[in-house]
């Protein structure tokens, strides 16, 4: 098994400029309001290295780092940035397993071509692309190319077969999964400081002071790790927005859909997914929610088959006689594009 483990440092920080190119070199930092305790929840590489660390308060941050940016979290953006880069990813190597908003796990077994060469790939397109700096660890271990990707601070770093063990020999003990203060604590008390240490004492004693969690402990200090890359494809995909005032005029109601149609429809594209289910949801100015669903039989994609299934099904609601304070819509049975639909694409089938 060859895994690639894909990064971008400081995530959350770095969406924010590609937002605002005028920060290109200087420190951004994100998290809460300093004003009330806010802590950094992502810092680029210019805070880091001035010792910013996560889950800092902002205001020792900006002691440390006082030409920072600070900006407030917006999840919203951090997650229409992960679609975009898990989309780029895939591009490359279907086979993905997402480890947070900002990385993801490769699985290039089945992948022709070099696993450096693809890194490079990856690299290039997603700064072209997104604008965003990435990072890749490579190992025949997910664990490990998790490890070498951190190490930095090169963009593609790999552990070589047979290498692991003088790679892991020097790190310290809680850079293994599972292994905390507390199981940290217990190892030191065996006179093991270190992964190689682990890795030189017998099973059997790592086993008796920690029993199952001992024995996989002492493999993975042997660079040995049998979890493999799980991918995983989004259930589901939703937008909804609200009306204020109330909206009674259907007609209104209609043009909101027809928006959040087309927005879904770009995230289909993004993502490069197709939907089998639409629903959608009403709530009314009394606070009740209603649902409609249907199921169609060839998957759609477009803005327009996706408002002419949500228009179909607000006809199927109290709209128009009912005021109503906000709509959205949920596309589920989500599967990726397949061959014959990109071939069609490329012909002009509509979005």
């Amino acid at each position: 098994m060859t895994v690639l483990y894909a990064e971008v440092p400081g995530f959350y920080a770095e969406v924010e400029r590609v937002e605002h190119p005028s920060l290109e070199g200087r420190p951004v930092l994100v998290g809460g309001d300093p004003r009330k305790n806010g802590t950094v929840q992502s810092a680029t590489g210019e805070a880091r290295g001035e010792g910013v660390t996560l889950g800092m308060p902002l205001i020792e941050a900006l002691d440390r780092c006082p030409r920072a940016k600070v900006f407030r979290t917006d999840m919203p953006r951090y997650r229409d940035a992960s679609a975009r880069l898990r989309a780029t990813l895939r591009r490359f190597i279907d086979r993905l397993e997402p480890a947070g908003l900002g990385a993801a796990y490769l699985d290039a077994s089945g992948v022709a071509r070099p696993a450096e060469e693809v890194a490079g790939d990856l690299v290039k397109s997603v700064r072209e692309d997104l604008g965003l700096p990435l990072r890749l660890g490579i190992s025949n271990a997910k664990f490990l190319a998790r490890l070498v990707a951190e190490q930095g601070p090169e963009e593609i770093a790999r552990v070589v077969a047979g290498r692991e063990q003088a790679f892991l020999a020097g790190l310290p003990l809680e850079r293994l999964p599972g292994v905390g203060p507390t199981t940290a604590a217990r190892l030191a008390g065996l006179g093991a400081t270190t992964i190689g240490e682990v890795a030189g004492l017998e099973r059997g004693r790592v086993e008796a002071e920690l029993g199952v969690h001992g024995h996989t402990i002492w493999e993975l200090a042997h660079g040995r790790d049998p979890a493999r890359v799980q991918p995983a494809h989004r259930k589901s995909l939703s937008q909804e927005s609200s009306f204020a005032p109330e909206e009674l005029d259907s007609s209104a109601i209609l043009e909101r859909l027809r928006m959040l149609g087309d927005g879904l429809a770009t995230s289909l594209a993004r993502e490069e997914l197709r939907a089998r289910r639409v629903t959608l949801k009403l709530r009314y100015v009394d606070g009740e929610r209603v649902s409609r669903s249907c199921t169609v039989d060839a998957p759609l994609g477009s803005g327009a088959e996706i408002y002419d299934r949500a228009a179909s099904l607000l006809g199927r609601t109290q709209a128009g006689s009912r005021p109503v304070r906000g709509a959205g819509i949920v596309l589920g049975g989500l599967a990726p594009v397949s061959k014959q639909d990109r071939q069609l694409d490329l012909f002009g089938r509509p979005r």
